[in-house]
């Protein structure tokens, strides 16, 4: 039951079709393994999804190594769709695509989520795409949680340090909307040796002794979640 709600599109569109496979055959697997359809019906499915992810149907009898990269994305999104999931897991999905290409597979997500209902679990380091397509966001550093919250509010107010740090680093044509650039210095810690206490100690410019030494709780503040222990202070001179 949780192989068919929730499913996975890979960063590269490259690795992820095996090429020994047609797009009909990659498209059919999922079904072959977890329904009793016949074959003319998981076809037919296939050629629905096909069309719905914006390719033609001369395109099923094709091998993968046909295809542009944003033509595999596509296969692969349809592919990730064919057991009707609740939930889609998109690991960096369009960080391989040409910028032109990149606005087209996100505008296709959009659409399929508003179509189908669809939940992302959409895991990027681009803040502009995570902007154009997220909902609530998740700022993390080494495995942890740092903040977490509504989209809007996290991009028009970030608490972290770490978050704030992130976004004066995204480029904007707006000098006056521009955040004050953040300067990190220190080292990054190992991930498998890290700080006793906040992961970011090492490079936040706030860090003192207690931070190197306690491990902040991830609380509620100002709408959000946030796991600092100068977040309240920070909020206050914001």
């Amino acid at each position: 039951e949780l192989r068919r709600a929730v499913q996975l599109v890979f960063q590269n569109p490259y690795g992820s079709l095996n090429p020994r496979k047609k797009v009909g055959a990659a498209l059919e697997a999922p079904l072959e393994i977890n329904t009793r359809l016949a074959r003319a019906e998981r076809a037919e499915r296939g050629r629905a999804m096909l069309a719905r992810v914006g390719l033609r149907p001369e395109h099923y009898g094709r091998w993968p190594h046909m295809f542009s990269g944003g033509q595999r994305q596509r296969i692969a999104i349809a592919r990730a769709l064919m057991l009707e999931p609740a939930l889609l897991v998109a690991d960096e999905p369009v960080s391989a695509l040409d910028v032109s290409v990149q606005a087209q597979v996100l505008n296709l997500l959009v659409e399929l989520q508003q179509e189908l209902g669809l939940a992302y679990l959409f895991i990027s380091h681009d803040l502009g795409v995570v902007r154009h397509i997220a909902h609530e966001l998740m700022v993390m550093y080494l495995g942890l949680v740092m903040e977490q919250g509504p989209k809007e509010l996290i991009f028009r107010r970030p608490l972290h340090p770490y978050t704030r740090a992130l976004l004066a680093s995204t480029p904007s044509i707006d000098a006056a909307a521009r955040p004050p650039r953040v300067v990190l210095q220190g080292e990054l810690p190992s991930p498998l040796e890290p700080p006793a206490g906040c992961v970011f100690c090492t490079r936040c410019p706030h860090a003192v002794e207690r931070c190197r030494i306690e491990r902040p709780a991830l609380r509620v503040l100002d709408g959000r979640q946030v796991s600092c222990h100068f977040a309240e202070q920070l909020a206050a001179g914001a």
